[in-house]
């Protein structure tokens, strides 16, 4: 029996490897985290911090010791328009931000009472069996800025949070209204039936940055860049509402040519082990005194297996 979700709303998330959910969080819980997601940019101390900006191209993604060690920890990436060469902001410090994390699921109460604490959510991942056992490795607040909040490219998320097999689900909820202006989301229905994984975004060697490992032949990428696969589609949300990512689907957002910014809250899940595997290539690793975050009840979980 279906405890939250319904059949075609699983039906259309199967089909188009995405689902809008409007109204996930009530209007308290969505204030709850936009106003600590502020409280957090005004703590935050510029004068400390290595200008780690993150990046989304192929060729120059973000890699640092910062980045890197961030998977238990609250810490801030800047936008690459908000510093100039000499490292120097363009703007005040809390305009500057792209996004916030990895760990507010376990660090910030407010975020881990609607990630780890929220029986709606559990709910949706039993109806959904999307996992068997799933668990929460990483969390962020993307802000996408005023008139600098970067453009996304097409992506899927599993290249990025690897498992074999593939099992990313990416969870991310509007904190404000989200347009065509100030970048919400666009999805290419069904891409995560006919696009494979054709490479994965790993640490170097030595801990010396990060690149990509390809999965397939280069060429294989080339080849589908170049096919014509459907139009996208634009998905405008309001606060609270929440989108649910296949691992697989294509999905990118425009750059914030807006005077309003576009805070959102996203998680991601992915299988446990027996049924997937999480390896030591993925830029982000667990630590002993924060494993990632399991979802459902051990004893759940225990009887599944």
């Amino acid at each position: 029996m279906l405890e939250y979700l319904t059949q075609s709303q699983i039906d259309k998330f199967q089909q188009d490897g995405y689902l809008v959910i409007p109204n996930f969080l009530s209007e308290e819980d969505v204030k709850a985290l936009l106003t600590r997601s502020k409280e957090l940019l005004d703590e935050f101390d510029i004068e400390t911090h290595p200008r780690t900006k993150f990046t989304t191209s192929d060729d120059n993604h973000v890699g640092d010791d910062y980045f890197l060690t961030s998977g238990d920890k609250i810490r801030y990436f800047l936008e690459e328009d908000a510093v100039d060469a000499s490292g120097k902001l363009l703007r005040p410090k809390e305009k500057s931000v792209n996004k916030i994390g990895h760990a507010l699921h376990e660090l910030e109460p407010a975020f881990r009472k609607v990630t780890l604490e929220n029986e709606r959510l559990r709910s949706l991942v039993r109806d959904l069996k999307f996992h068997k056992d799933p668990v929460a490795l990483q969390s962020m607040v993307i802000t996408k800025q005023t008139q600098i909040g970067g453009e996304v490219p097409e992506h899927n998320d599993s290249t990025f949070l690897y498992t074999d097999p593939p099992s990313a689900l990416g969870f991310w909820i509007a904190l404000e209204k989200c347009t065509a202006e100030n970048g919400a989301l666009s999805f290419l229905p069904g891409s995560h039936l006919t696009t494979p994984i054709v490479k994965r975004f790993v640490r170097l060697e030595g801990n010396k940055g990060t690149g990509f490992e390809y999965l397939v032949d280069p060429s294989v990428e080339k080849e589908l860049a170049g096919q014509k696969r459907g139009d996208y589609i634009l998905e405008t949300c309001n606060p609270g509402d929440l989108v649910l990512i296949h691992g697989s689907v294509l999905h990118k957002s425009e750059r914030n040519t807006s005077p309003n910014t576009r805070f959102a809250y996203t998680f991601h899940m992915i299988e446990s082990p027996p049924y997937a595997k999480y390896d030591e290539k993925n830029w982000l690793q667990p630590t002993k005194d924060m494993p990632f975050s399991k979802i459902l009840p051990r004893e759940e979980t225990a009887s599944a297996a």
